[in-house]
């Protein structure tokens, strides 16, 4: 399971329209988001936090750098920045990537229902800051950020990016996952592509790919062998800049609700080794497509319920009778077809750039030449 080949990335951005944002208010969209956020219903995120929040774990979350919106600063630790021009603690975030990302990790909201909530609210934020405003960053920067992780004995490690594989990086996710790390990243968004982005290809690193409202795939998924489970990634709000909010679509976002999932299990489960966490999302995953594994949702939906509560064999002693109990299965949201600029004040942002905006795909290279320019990861 989670058998993996290398592969080479690179990415671009498309542009698009400016976002629409609004200032931080009582009419700021905080009492409306959470009926915005479609997956928490979908995964029943509310019964599964019955069983685990994600108390005493840390999630990593190399990326754009994370700011301390309201709906998350409690649960952020102080990390770093691993290029120049930042604090030192990676709470800067000129692009909100990063900060969307921690949100749908571990945003803990305003109280009630106020406020984004995340997989894993009791779970605390390590932000790292390896990628500019501009969304592209070095592939070795992302390697530092993995080996910072590590040496801070974080439980999981969310990317959101693809890069070009180099030997830093490689050894970077090796030694994360002998350290007995969780490691998840996006398979990719490009759906002209076959084979899913580094790092989700190494072996054992949980590859994600995104569904839309109906529990299809997204029609931006990357597809291919690598794939080991799939999460939301259509229409996702999650924390923005400037206190705001944000919708995004992409498998960035799949990666960061499953990085939650893996939270809310090694809380619950302490001991279990990192290969045990991944095993458990997969062995009770929701299955989609042809019977049994298939390149679209790899061994299917996540189920957060069944993966913290089902009896999971080890590694070794699986048995084809393991499957999530059809109550806990995840169920589709309406359909509301409404792909508007904004709702209620939330901001309509695609994974972009926050200055200027612009989706974000993936395209992968296999080869790079000399003359080609210098390789980078992208957000």
């Amino acid at each position: 399971m989670l058998a993996r080949s290398l592969t080479t990335s690179l990415a671009i951005f498309l542009a698009t329209g400016s976002p629409t944002v609004t200032s931080p208010s009582a009419r700021d969209g905080s009492e409306r988001v959470r009926s915005d956020q479609w997956h928490l219903s979908f995964l029943k995120v509310g019964e599964a936090h019955q069983f685990s929040q994600g108390e005493g774990t840390v999630v990593a979350v190399p990326d754009t750098g994370v700011e301390a919106h309201p709906d998350l600063a409690s649960n952020l630790l102080r990390g770093a920045d691993i290029i120049l021009g930042g604090s030192g603690d990676g709470f800067r975030d000129a692009n909100g990537h990063g900060t969307g990302m921690a949100g749908l990790i571990a945003a803990h909201g305003r109280g009630g229902r106020v406020g984004v909530l995340g997989i894993a609210p009791k779970s605390k934020i390590l932000p790292i800051r390896d990628t500019p405003a501009n969304g592209l960053g070095q592939p070795d920067d992302l390697a530092a950020s993995i080996e910072y992780a590590t040496t801070r004995h974080a439980d999981v490690i969310s990317i959101s990016a693809a890069s070009t594989l180099t030997p830093r990086m490689q050894a970077a996710v090796s030694d994360a996952l002998k350290a007995n790390i969780v490691v998840v990243a996006a398979v990719g968004n490009a759906p002209s592509e076959s084979s899913v982005s580094y790092p989700a290809t190494e072996p054992g690193v949980i590859a994600v790919g995104g569904i839309d409202r109906r529990g299809n795939q997204a029609s931006f998924s990357v597809s291919g062998a690598d794939v080991d489970v799939v999460a939301p990634a259509v229409d996702i709000y999650t924390t923005g800049l400037g206190g705001r909010y944000r919708r995004s679509n992409g498998t960035s976002d799949a990666t960061a609700i499953v990085a939650g999932a893996a939270a809310l299990i090694r809380s619950k489960f302490p001991d279990l080794p990192a290969e045990e966490v991944a095993h458990r999302l997969t062995a009770t995953a929701v299955d989609k497509g042809p019977p049994g594994r298939d390149d679209q949702y790899g061994y299917g939906v996540i189920d957060l319920v069944a993966a913290l509560t089902a009896d999971v064999p080890p590694l070794g002693f699986e048995s084809s009778a393991v499957t999530p109990p059809a109550s806990t299965a995840a169920t589709a949201a309406p359909d509301t077809g409404d792909d508007s600029a904004s709702a209620g004040g939330l901001a309509t942002l695609g994974v972009l750039v926050a200055a200027g905006g612009g989706y974000l795909f993936w395209r992968r290279r296999r080869h790079r030449r000399a003359d080609d320019p210098p390789p980078r990861i992208s957000r």
